[in-house]
């Protein structure tokens, strides 16, 4: 919900959402600005829909023609009565009105703090939805161990889901192979801790598991020193498949093009290794 365009939140609304422009020094500072900004400003079924639209005006503006998005599990009680009928028909809605030419694929978010038995009663709403496509665990990487997600990823591989977690932005490498073997993931958000240890990208590049990297995302939170610097290097020229990504456009103020731009004017990687993973991303783990 945090990937839309400020633009069209501002004309909508009159609300003007500030982009983050110098590293953070804790997740805490990212919920407080969240906080500011999106909070309760947001806060209902309306509000909720409004951060949608903006989504996929953002996606079209930047010439995206496959979006992956979704909803928290929770949100599922909170804006759309409890019924993922609603859900999915508001997300094909605003797909079909704003952008029909993007191809829709919808995910299941965790929200990794949450109670697993409460995450688990969330989740069984979503089965036998053939509408989505992948499951996502996210939030901080240290609220609780990883193994407490086994029966709701057990669950997803079993609905045919793309499995997927947040891990090694600011965990070790150590827990990504942990996450990948215990959760069986198919891809991994973020990854980039993977880049300092010898094991964890032979087996990364070994097991065919991809990374989807935010670089400036990575900057401004303090995990990486610059653009030029970023691990995507390493991890990439290590035969890992990495993808190329915006990351929460409203609070990080950049979308894909910016990214593969930066990585390209700091000198992080080629103009062929860039064109090299565009059309590596093109594919997926289904068709």
């Amino acid at each position: 919900m945090l990937g839309g365009s400020r633009e069209y939140i501002s004309q909508k609304t009159g609300h003007s959402i500030k982009p983050i422009t110098k590293p953070l020094v804790s997740m805490r500072e990212m919920d407080e600005w969240n906080g500011k900004y999106i909070g309760e400003h947001f806060n209902s079924p309306e509000g909720r829909r409004l951060l949608i639209e903006a989504a996929f005006v953002q996606a079209k503006s930047d010439g995206v023609t496959l979006l992956e998005i979704g909803e928290d599990v929770w949100g599922l009680g909170e804006y759309f009565h409890n019924d993922v009928g609603e859900l999915i028909d508001t997300f094909q809605e605003i797909n079909h009105r704003i952008a029909p030419e993007i191809e829709l694929r919808l995910q299941i978010g965790l929200s990794r703090h949450c109670p697993v038995d409460y995450l688990e009663d969330c989740f069984r709403r979503f089965r036998g939805r053939k509408e989505f496509y992948s499951i996502d665990l996210y939030g901080d990487e240290l609220a609780q161990p990883i193994e407490n997600f086994v029966s709701i990823y057990r669950k997803a591989a079993d609905e045919g889901l793309v499995l997927k977690a947040h891990v090694g932005e600011w965990g070790t490498a150590r827990d990504i192979v942990t996450a990948v073997n215990t959760l069986h993931l198919d891809e991994v958000q973020h990854g980039i801790a993977a880049a300092g240890d010898e094991d964890a990208m032979d087996f990364l590049a070994e097991k065919k598991i991809r990374l989807n990297i935010t670089p400036s995302s990575n900057v401004l939170l303090g995990r990486v020193s610059d653009i030029a610097n970023h691990p995507i290097a390493a991890l990439y020229r290590h035969g890992i498949e990495v993808t190329v990504n915006s990351d929460d456009v409203l609070i990080f103020d950049s979308d894909v093009s910016k990214e593969y731009l930066r990585l390209y004017q700091s000198g992080c990687l080629t103009a062929e290794e860039l064109n090299d993973i565009r059309i590596n991303s093109l594919g997926g783990k289904k068709a």
